[in-house]
């Protein structure tokens, strides 16, 4: 089996590498498919508390591989929402520990799915991002129709869905499509740098702030009111919430086990 998906674990923080440079990182099924079992791979993984995806070669992604996917869309379609890369939990499994993205070059239609879908973006000053779907006679099948609207609001969605145009890195900053632009030769140290930091943090606190979050998004602020106290009862319960009141207390940094 061709190998188009790099894993290698630093610490708690699982690095996942698109790995087809000499197609652009064009995604194939046999991509979309090794991808959504890393994913799977980090997010059961009781060692690993962050994931940080990144691309080898000179792009990240120049998004689909259209001779092998649009012949088979919909399955392609199945395939990506069931690689738990969907927060919102619409399709497929739920994914219950932060994903940070880092983006270099090119980064088009999934590529732009996939962050979309993660929970922190950071992008090198030479990204550029294309949705150019339209182009194909098609659209985001990835859940990025309901994404880019919730992520940088109605007009400025249909703006780049509609038309295809592209963005550079900086516009992708002010509209909240990416949270950090950094340098190139920086990308990769920058998003290890997030992820550790928050491996650091309780796990426990992570996950049910992500799924607090979550509920908010589907379900409504109610709805995640009601789960506030149960959730919070829980975690107060926890070793690493004792561990963090003895921390406060003797003036240290508290370690953290996920208990």
């Amino acid at each position: 089996m061709t190998v188009l998906i790099t894993e290698e674990t630093e610490g708690f923080v699982r690095k996942i590498g698109l790995h087809r440079p000499e197609k652009r990182n064009a995604m194939n099924i046999a991509m979309i498919e090794q991808l959504s079992a890393a994913l799977t791979r980090a997010d059961a993984d009781d060692t690993v508390r962050v994931s940080v995806l990144f691309a080898h070669g000179p792009v990240f992604t120049s998004g689909l591989d259209l001779m092998d996917v649009f012949p088979r869309l919909g399955e392609a379609a199945e395939l990506f929402s069931a690689a738990g890369l969907d927060p919102w939990a619409t399709h497929g499994p739920v994914r219950t520990k932060p994903l940070v993205v880092a983006v270099h070059g090119k980064c088009l239609t999934l590529g732009i799915e996939l962050m979309l879908a993660a929970d922190i973006n950071i992008a090198s000053d030479d990204a550029t991002f294309e949705q150019i779907e339209i182009d194909r006679g098609i659209f985001p099948f990835g859940g990025g129709t309901a994404r880019w609207v919730q992520t940088v609001g109605w007009g400025n969605a249909m703006q780049y869905l509609l038309t295809g145009d592209a963005l550079d890195a900086r516009e992708a900053h002010r509209l909240g499509l990416v949270q950090r632009v950094v340098a190139r030769d920086e990308l990769l140290t920058t998003a290890m740098s997030v992820a550790n930091k928050i491996a650091s943090k309780a796990p426990l606190a992570i996950k049910a702030t992500l799924e607090s979050t979550r509920t908010a998004v589907l379900e409504g602020e109610r709805a995640a009111a009601a789960k506030l106290l149960p959730a919070i009862q829980r975690l107060a319960t926890t070793e690493d919430a004792q561990e963090a009141l003895m921390a406060f207390m003797e003036r240290r940094t508290p370690t953290f086990h996920g208990r």
